[in-house]
């Protein structure tokens, strides 16, 4: 199956037709390529070249080949389940772990384990069929708190405290350098970076609110030991406006220093969670202690600021 895309372009400049597309359509510049490449891209009723230019009034049509859906299976992986009832779970996530299936992971993941634990029943459904019982989620290389619902009355309900940003969520971040200010608040929003579509940027332009509140707890020699509460949760939210302070996380491969230091992914830690129980409307907060990546790290900072 596939599906036609139809674009207008609207723009006064001159623009090459690659560079167009991804600015106007969910894909990186090298995929918009790579569609021209493929015949997939016809311009004002021709095939054209990834080098063409659009100006105002040109009409794109994108042949879209639909992706085939992908079942989860379920697997025996050891989850780390802090709480449960009969409404949802509360993981601790290792570092390392990716959420739900996507492309180029599609086994041992947090969905799988918890497919093996509950069953697809046992699931809600309101995330689709690859992401049962997922309500919100965090980057493979964060460790840290998730909560997952169990039937679909609690994932609305859960997923409304989101909405309303009324969920209590703290994260531990190690990061560079040494912050001018104890404690502020970042009110910067998020969107998918023109030009990488696998990264998230500081935009106006197709953009959510996003805001992160900080507080510095320790300093060391070059980085520093930081809490971040959550009013809203975007994705890479805390890696991209800790990077737009200069301070990026600590082992952070896409929004840190080419040179940084090696921890195979972020030193960020998905430490507290507060949220209303489904069930009987009262306030549960659940707190996981740093993983032993993170405590080792901290340790070697620590010795070396003596």
């Amino acid at each position: 199956m596939s599906e036609k895309i139809e674009i207008v372009c609207r723009d006064n400049e001159k623009k090459r037709l690659d560079l167009f597309i991804s600015e106007n359509y969910p894909v990186s510049r090298n995929a918009a390529a790579n569609l021209i490449k493929d015949g997939k891209v016809i311009l004002n009723g021709i095939l054209p070249s990834k080098k063409d230019s659009v100006k105002s009034g040109d009409v794109i049509v994108l042949t879209i080949e639909e992706e085939k859906p992908f079942s989860p299976v379920p697997k025996n992986i050891p989850l780390d389940i802090i709480y449960q009832n009969d409404e949802l779970l509360v993981v601790n996530k290792p570092k390392g772990m990716v959420v739900h299936p996507g492309a180029g992971k599609e086994e041992d993941t947090l969905v799988s384990a918890l497919l093996y634990i509950c069953g697809k029943d046992g699931l809600s459904s309101l995330g689709g069929a690859d992401r049962p019982g997922i309500v919100h989620r965090i980057d493979k290389d964060t460790s840290g708190l998730l909560v997952c619902a169990k039937n679909n009355a609690a994932h609305e309900f859960l997923s409304e405290q989101f909405k309303v940003h009324s969920i209590e969520r703290t994260y531990y971040a190690v990061c560079h350098g040494h912050f001018k200010n104890a404690s502020g608040t970042v009110n910067a929003p998020l969107g998918r970076h023109p030009a990488d579509r696998k990264k998230i940027c500081i935009t106006d332009r197709n953009s959510k609110e996003a805001i992160t509140h900080y507080e510095v707890l320790e300093q060391f020699r070059g980085f520093s030991l930081v809490k971040c509460n959550l009013e809203t949760g975007r994705t890479h939210q805390i890696r991209v406006h800790m990077a737009y302070l200069n301070h990026p996380v600590a082992g952070d491969e896409i929004y840190g220093p080419k040179k940084g230091v090696s921890l195979n992914g972020q030193c960020l830690h998905a430490k507290s969670l507060g949220f209303i129980n489904p069930s009987d409307r009262e306030f549960l907060q659940f707190d996981s202690p740093l993983p032993k990546y993170f405590e080792d790290f901290l340790q070697k900072l620590r010795s070396q600021s003596l």
